[in-house]
């Protein structure tokens, strides 16, 4: 009887529309639920009248029923640590302003040396070789002087220095990057909004020289430029991310580059993480993993470089990574954050403050209650609770790492989000409990 009056809930599929020529795209699980999701009226009900946010009552909501599409991008903002809950109206409104000014000095550096940036259009072939030199590619050269000007030419004020050079030899892998990503969604019809996803792209991979651009970025910064209207907040969001990203997928990321250099070893720290929680976990997966050849876990890269964007529909996937950030959630996230803005110096308050389990996300508040020593990322743990529900089939059905390949593809569109992440909390409880009790906890590679 309970079954006939429970709420089945709203899609939100009508939020993030796919274009009518693609009729094979997933069909979103994630529903909007009232008294679950949290809502326009719950999210403003959360702040005081000076604006400090209730973020305890906040990721609860957010555990229950995940986000309402219309304030995802606000609430995002503060999940990524771009604003402290304990901050007012007034000074994130200072900090917003700061922070545009700031992206817009940056733009207008990079549109200094390459006039593209910012004009609505963007390249798809390199624009100079790798010794500096203007390319005559006609694919370009249509590009860059559309309406018969040479503003998009590089500039010709001297010899480029080797990062601007570097800098210049990625723009048009931005721009091929950028036209494959979300290509089956109505917003990228529109070629203003190609040409601020490369915008960003191309900024941040200034921005931050040791890490440039690498495939998979445009993945993680669609939503953003979806969610926040104003581009720079878009950039701010994507940065906050990466740097959340630093020592976890950013790693993997830079494996695109790095993997065949001597450097790539301490990158696939990751990777191996996924080795020894499955090995703890399901050893004789494991085991038959590695006689397949796989003991290196390169199949589970792309689940774990652009954190699952395959692998769910976009709607889920957002949802998943709204559920991931509310569990691994730290309320001194801005101040780390600040802090290492300021030459790395905490300032007195945040030495001062204690951390509260209520303000913390539920795996947060699980590893400290085991000595938050070096803990492993949820995606960690989502991988390996994806390959322990397909444990059975891998392990009677997979001859070979195609066979791998091929089974955990099988599973694009079919994952539920919030049980992939109930699925993921159970394993991390259970690997801790028989990494503590084997004494090999010590063995997880540093991150």
């Amino acid at each position: 009887m309970l079954e006939m009056w429970r709420d089945p809930g709203t899609p939100a599929d009508d939020y993030y529309q796919v274009r009518p020529e693609c009729t094979d795209v997933p069909q979103s699980k994630f529903r909007i639920k009232a008294g679950k999701t949290l809502s326009a009226r719950k999210w403003n009900a959360a702040f005081s009248t000076e604006g400090y946010l209730d973020i305890g009552k906040t990721l609860s909501r957010i555990h229950r029923g995940g986000i309402h599409p219309s304030i995802r991008g606000e609430v995002w903002e503060f999940l990524l640590g771009c604003y402290d809950p304990k901050s007012t109206y007034d000074e994130r409104q200072q900090i917003r302003q700061r922070r545009r000014v700031k992206y817009e000095l940056l733009k207008e550096e990079c549109k200094k040396m390459f006039p593209l940036i910012g004009s609505g259009r963007f390249v798809t072939a390199p624009i100079i070789s790798e010794n500096g030199e203007p390319t005559q590619d006609p694919i370009v050269l249509q590009q860059i002087n559309l309406d018969g000007s040479q503003t998009g030419q590089p500039n010709g004020n001297g010899p480029m220095d080797k990062k601007e050079i570097e800098w210049k030899l990625t723009l048009h892998q931005i721009g091929l990057d950028v036209v494959r990503t979300d290509r089956t969604l109505v917003f990228y019809e529109k070629q203003e909004n190609l040409s601020k996803l490369w915008d960003i792209l191309a900024v941040y991979s200034w921005f931050d020289l040791d890490v440039g651009y690498c495939q998979g970025m445009s993945d993680l910064c669609s939503p953003m430029i979806m969610l926040l209207e104003d581009e720079a907040d878009a950039f701010w969001c994507f940065e906050r991310l990466m740097r959340r990203l630093n020592s976890v997928e950013k790693d993997i990321l830079l494996m695109v580059s790095l993997l065949c250099t001597d450097s790539s070893v301490g990158v696939e720290s990751q990777l191996i993480n996924l080795a020894s929680v499955t090995q703890v976990v399901d050893p004789k997966l494991h085991q038959h993993l590695e006689t397949l050849g796989g003991g290196d876990y390169l199949f589970a890269f792309r689940m774990l470089m652009v954190l699952f964007r395959r692998e769910f529909s976009f709607g889920d996937s957002l949802y998943l990574w709204e559920m991931m950030w509310a569990l691994e959630y730290d309320p001194d996230l801005f101040t780390v954050y600040e802090d290492s803005d300021s030459s790395g110096e905490k300032s007195e308050e945040s030495k001062a403050k204690a951390k509260s389990r209520r303000q913390c996300g539920k795996y947060e508040r699980e590893n400290m209650r085991n000595g938050g020593a070096a803990p492993l990322p949820i995606s960690v743990f989502l991988v390996a609770s994806v390959l322990k529900e397909k444990s059975t089939k891998l392990l009677t059905e997979a001859q070979g790492l195609d066979d791998v390949v091929k089974i955990l593809n099988d599973i694009t569109g079919n994952l539920d989000a919030k049980k992939a992440c109930a699925g993921a909390m159970k394993l991390h409880k259970k690997y801790l409990k028989k990494a503590k009790y084997a004494g090999q906890s010590t063995k997880v590679q540093p991150m």
